[in-house]
């Protein structure tokens, strides 16, 4: 459920409405400069720890290095929540959020441990998402990229997950009419062929393939993080902010710059394997 968080809304942005979906318009600058976050897990309970870590503590020192680093905007790729979207869950995000809010926007996705009525009950109707069926789409639009935000929940705390032919059918539409302005694709799930991934993801595929101007999908699900590319197409798995899976994968966040031609994403880890830590990522768009 890609949304963009209203209190975290920066005072400078507007919305207006493009190819029928809502839209996010930044105003110009050298480059877009955003940060990059993924499987936050924020729990009720603020002492609550998985594998050594604690979801909490890690996203108030997140939060305060993305203020630091400034960016024009941030995107959390899903899995807000610890495990089943607790209204306390949100209500602990709120707060941990709050060092970057009147300052930039927010754009959130729901992953499968995220609850939809839940999420709505603490932040309220959220502008600048489109409801199609019982799913929700954003566009954002930078002088540099355009990221298009989907939503693959299914169901709280059930693992695999799902676009759905209406969103599918909404997003071939969105992607054959003009403007074709460089895209980057957001969604929580993966995109291989685990029975816990993106299950209509050969058919996500079958959209992206003939469109040259897509140029990347940001993903988290699978606390890794790794670049793959599919004809041309970057495949960007992004870290875990809240715990990693095993100790050969970092836990922290991206900070990421798009250009016209291609990007960079500097791994800013803070726990789990630090060994790329500041190791920056460059990345050419397909053609």
């Amino acid at each position: 459920m890609p949304l963009l968080l209203p209190q975290l809304m920066t005072r400078r942005s507007f919305l207006s409405a493009v190819a029928g979906a809502p839209m996010l318009r930044l105003h110009a600058a050298a480059e877009t400069h955003w940060a990059l976050l993924s499987d936050t897990h924020v729990p009720t309970d603020p002492g609550n720890a998985y594998r050594g870590f604690k979801p909490h503590d890690n996203l108030r020192r997140a939060a305060r290095e993305v203020a630091a680093a400034a960016p024009q905007g941030a995107l959390i790729c899903g899995d807000l929540a610890r495990l089943e979207g607790l209204p306390g869950d949100y209500s602990e995000l709120r707060k941990l959020l709050a060092p970057l809010s009147g300052s930039i926007p927010v754009a959130a996705l729901l992953g499968n441990h995220d609850n939809r009525k839940n999420f709505l009950a603490e932040f309220g109707a959220q502008p600048g998402a489109q409801a199609i069926k019982d799913k929700h789409v954003c566009v954002i639009e930078t002088p540099h990229v355009r990221f298009v935000n989907l939503d693959s929940l299914v169901l709280p705390n059930s693992t695999p997950g799902l676009l759905g032919k209406a969103q599918r059918q909404w997003l071939a539409a969105l992607l054959a009419a003009e403007p074709k302005p460089p895209t980057v694709i957001a969604v929580h799930h993966t995109l291989n062929d685990s029975d816990g991934a993106l299950l209509d993801a050969p058919r996500l595929f079958d959209i992206l393939a003939p469109h040259a101007h897509v140029k990347a999908v940001l993903f988290g699900h699978s606390h890794e993080y790794a670049f793959r590319s599919w004809d041309g197409l970057w495949l960007i798995n992004l870290p875990a902010t809240g715990y990693n899976f095993n100790d050969q994968e970092p836990v922290g966040w991206v900070d990421a710059r798009f250009s016209s031609s291609g990007a960079s994403f500097t791994l800013k880890a803070f726990g789990g394997n630090l060994k790329d830590n500041g190791k920056t990522t460059v990345t050419a768009w397909r053609l």
